[in-house]
């Protein structure tokens, strides 16, 4: 499926991603890029292969950065050649190549730090899911190229592993710590036909919290000692989700990054092989997930400790972690289950983290990148007090543990895949991608200014007799969307969130009309954080309050229930023809003296200004808030 670039909203965050993203970080792993967090992740394999001199540098995953960035520029081949960026790719492949042992292990940590230790940590090291990454990035440079040198190291230290992780007596009964293998061996498998391959991954599945449980048993043999503290500490296996087996697990628990990789790869297994138990495992997760405990901008992971889920319903926003990784691993998540099953529903939550979290985690000029993603900020308390260290109210350039900004990037460059799934007679539309989109029997032409208006208008191509799937969000009301084929009105009666069309061969002009209407949200009755505010969005996106736009204190400022809320022109104080949003509203005006008073707070009307909450932190530093008291 090839994907030319048109003139819209995602064309222009792609293009950001081709012509600064992807170059800015090959300069850092490079360490050229001055004043910012040395990588070194080249280095380290430069070190490893004997081209150069010196200690490892970095944290033990240090090798994945590399491979997500390779994975992200073969994706921007993909869209248009670039000899150049080619040659680059080419160079650190050799370099990559030069690294691997004779036996095809390759890790650089290992390699350069502790020979003698390869694979007696598999819960903490991270060896698997370095491979991981390197072995996706490998999968799509095969891809983008027809190369194969990248693809024949990573299945050199594939065959490696199987060697050692399996079920064979001598072998480790292993599975890893942070997943990511099993996303990558299932593409291994899907790229060269190996069964072996997808095998494997379906073992580290189905291996995974089972008794006796690996991790209790890898942790007596290594006397109890934590990688990352150095100190006797217990291991708790809900973090790593391998506290039951997988097949019984119904609640998202533990690191939310780990879980939601791990989701994906049950439900890439559960598609390919049509394992039931395991499918309906992944709906139950994605319940838990999505409708339990998902930020209503997409994040998930509510808590700094752990990086992790917090129980139902619990969701504070000015302690929010919501790791970007997280929501993109959503969109992960989200494209496998829409393979395993056709609902609107993995489109809806894949969309409401595309266009808030994910955007949210890279600045506007895609040169600064957010970790954390709070939806909540103070200054001079955020990013600055105990326990809000973690939520920076302005984002870094790079960071120690670098992890986010190469996934945005691959996941952007990438993004045809999960907004279009090409099923030989049947097209599915799950995001409204503008550009052109070549399928096997058709292409899809889409033309629109969405989400700053609500018209989509495509030019479909139809090759072969071939149904054509619509997804209506979720969002919209069912009774306003219009949708016409050749200027034929069809009814919109959507099944699971998607309306089917068989407009026949030949060309065709099919216009999807949506309301764009702002709009009022409100949480669930249990979400006690969010208890008497409301949240503001238009289309998919969820805006915010920031102080550059309304005065501060935000927290004294109150929405208006009953008032008219009006989207406004760009006025130029953001880029890219952003647009505002004007609510109604009011602002404490009186201030008692002593702290406490039995005097009631009054109140003068004020107008409040929003904007797309992925613009925040884009002008000088202010507050910000999602939620604001009605």
């Amino acid at each position: 499926m090839k994907y030319q670039l048109g003139e819209g909203f995602w064309s222009a965050k792609i293009r950001q991603v081709c012509d600064r993203m992807i170059p800015l970080q090959l300069s850092i792993l490079k360490d050229e890029e001055p004043d910012t967090e040395p990588s070194h992740a080249l280095e380290n394999f430069k070190i490893a292969a004997g081209l150069s001199e010196g200690e490892f540098h970095g944290m033990v995953f240090q090798d994945s950065d590399v491979g997500k960035w390779i994975e992200a520029a073969a994706y921007r081949l993909m869209i248009s050649p670039d000899p150049e960026l080619e040659r680059e790719v080419d160079e650190i492949v050799e370099i990559i190549g030069k690294a691997q042992q004779e036996d095809g292990y390759l890790n650089t940590w290992f390699t350069i730090r502790q020979p003698g230790r390869r694979w007696t940590n598999l819960q903490d090291c991270h060896e698997l899911y370095c491979f991981g990454h390197l072995t996706e990035g490998a999968v799509a440079y095969h891809q983008a190229t027809g190369k194969r040198a990248f693809l024949d190291i990573m299945q050199r230290m594939a065959d490696h592993i199987d060697t050692v992780i399996g079920p064979e007596e001598g072998k480790l009964h292993g599975y890893p710590g942070h997943p990511e293998a099993e996303l990558a061996l299932y593409r291994l498998y899907r790229e060269t036909g190996n069964e072996k391959y997808l095998k494997l991954s379906r073992y580290f599945l189905d291996q995974r919290g089972t008794e006796p449980n690996f991790f209790l048993e890898e942790w007596e043999r290594r006397g109890g000692i934590s990688h990352w503290t150095g100190r006797k500490d217990p291991v708790n296996l809900s973090y790593y989700q391998a506290h039951q087996p997988v097949r019984e697990q119904e609640e998202a628990v533990g690191h939310a990054v780990r879980a939601l990789y791990l989701y994906t790869g049950m439900a890439d297994v559960a598609a390919e092989t049509g394992d039931k138990e395991l499918a309906e495992a992944c709906r139950k997760l994605w319940h838990s997930a999505v409708d339990q405990k998902m930020y209503v901008t997409g994040g998930l992971g509510a808590t700094v400790h752990g990086e992790a889920f917090m129980g139902k319903y619990e969701l504070p926003n000015d302690t929010a972690y919501a790791e970007t990784c997280a929501s993109v691993a959503l969109c992960f998540f989200s494209r496998a289950m829409s393979l395993l099953e056709r609902d609107g529903k993995y489109g809806d939550a894949a969309e409401t983290a595309l266009y808030n979290t994910v955007l949210a985690g890279v600045s506007l000029n895609a040169d600064r990148f957010f970790y954390v993603n709070p939806l909540e900020a103070v200054q001079g308390v955020s990013g600055v007090q105990e326990g809000l260290k973690h939520d920076l109210p302005e984002r870094p350039k790079w960071y120690a543990c670098a992890c986010c900004p190469p996934n945005v990037a691959r996941l952007l460059t990438s993004l045809r895949e999960y907004a279009v799934q090409d099923q030989g007679g049947e097209i599915t539309v799950h995001q409204y991608l503008d550009g052109t989109v070549d399928c096997e029997r058709a292409s899809l032409s889409l033309k629109t200014d969405y989400p700053w208006g609500g018209e989509l208008n495509y030019e479909a191509d139809i090759r072969e007799e071939t149904r054509i799937w619509l997804r209506i969000p979720g969002w919209a009301e069912t009774e306003k969307v219009s949708l016409s084929v050749d200027g034929q009105k069809v009814p919109v009666k959507p099944e699971k969130g998607f309306v089917c069309l068989e407009p026949g061969k030949g060309k065709h002009a099919i216009r999807l009309v949506l309301p764009m209407e702002p709009r009022r949200l409100y949480s669930h009755e249990l979400i006690r954080q969010d208890a008497g505010c409301v949240a503001f969005a238009f289309g998919p996106l969820v805006y915010c309050l920031e102080g550059c736009d309304n005065p501060e204190p935000l927290w004294n400022l109150k929405a208006d229930p009953e008032g008219e809320i009006r989207m406004l022109e760009p006025d130029g104080s953001l880029p890219d023809g952003i647009r505002k949003m004007q609510i109604p509203g009011f602002r404490r005006k009186d201030s008692a003296d002593s702290l406490y008073s039995t005097r009631r707070p009054a109140y003068e009307p004020q107008t409040l200004t929003a904007i797309p909450y992925f613009a925040w932190a884009n002008r000088e530093p202010k507050d910000m808030r999602v939620w604001v008291r009605e």
